[in-house]
């Protein structure tokens, strides 16, 4: 089975750059997308229905802002909507669906922009999150979370790490978070197969940074490292345009 992940930065925007000719030829099993930025009620009918794919919308309460999707071909066990935190789930952060086989959430982590404040909501997101992965880590399934982290955890995963040290993205405190999930056994799928520099996710548009390739790995898919076994590949899509990110994903192999 193939997942991706994807921060569109606009699913209505997107759309119209080709979003639906992207999974017609990817064929995901599951799709997560994040910076929706859209509620359902603001979608017609054909700007979501994808022959043989069903959605799911996860809009924050702020119009026009943050957001998660997930498209997906097989009917789920269940769909949790957020993390049951009213300060994070207000604005539309987490999708969970629950398979026979995997548990599989796609989260759109906050940014750590404007000031003090919203460092520490991000590291409070960072810390929710960790505990409700870690309690559906003991049910024994294995679980994949994938997403915009907001974060490039080391040197390796930006262009410029030097520049950056005192700013939101890469700062010591966010990328201590990152240190402490791969120490508690959450393997970055990426890093697994591929140890090289110059691999981003993400690059300003304001600078035309894409075409340098002077970008940011900020988006991941994680497993947990009992169930390594399954994972196939992992792989980035920085030929796909669309947004000011591209698409990521893996590939796995369930018994």
């Amino acid at each position: 089975m193939k997942l991706l992940s994807w921060n569109v930065n606009g699913y209505r925007a997107v759309v119209k750059k080709g979003f639906f000719d992207f999974v017609k030829k990817e064929k995901p099993g599951l799709l997560g997308l994040q910076e929706s930025k859209v509620s359902p009620e603001q979608l017609g009918e054909k700007d979501y229905r994808i022959p043989g794919y069903e959605a799911e919308f996860l809009p924050a309460e702020r119009k026009g802002y943050s957001g998660v999707a997930v498209f997906y071909r097989e009917k789920p066990l269940t769909v949790k909507k957020g993390l049951g935190i009213k300060k994070f789930d207000s604005e539309g952060r987490l999708l969970q669906l629950e398979y026979p086989g995997f548990y599989f959430l796609n989260g759109y982590f906050p940014n750590g922009g404007q000031g003090p404040e919203r460092i520490r909501y991000k590291l409070d997101f960072y810390e929710a999150f960790l505990e409700h992965i870690e309690k559906l880590r003991r049910t024994g399934k294995p679980v994949v979370f994938c997403g915009d982290v907001n974060t490039a955890h080391n040197e390796i995963d930006l262009a410029r790490p030097k520049e950056n040290e005192k700013n939101t993205g890469f700062l010591r405190v966010e990328r201590d978070w990152l240190d402490k999930i791969t120490s508690l056994g959450w393997v970055d799928t990426f890093r697994h197969f591929d140890k090289k520099p110059g691999n981003y996710t993400w690059w300003d548009y304001k600078t035309g940074a894409r075409e340098r390739n002077v970008g940011w790995r900020i988006d991941y898919f994680f497993l947990d490292r009992e169930h390594l076994g399954v994972l196939k590949k992992a792989f980035i899509l920085p030929e796909v345009r669309g947004s000011d990110h591209c698409p990521l994903g893996i590939e796995i192999k369930l018994s």
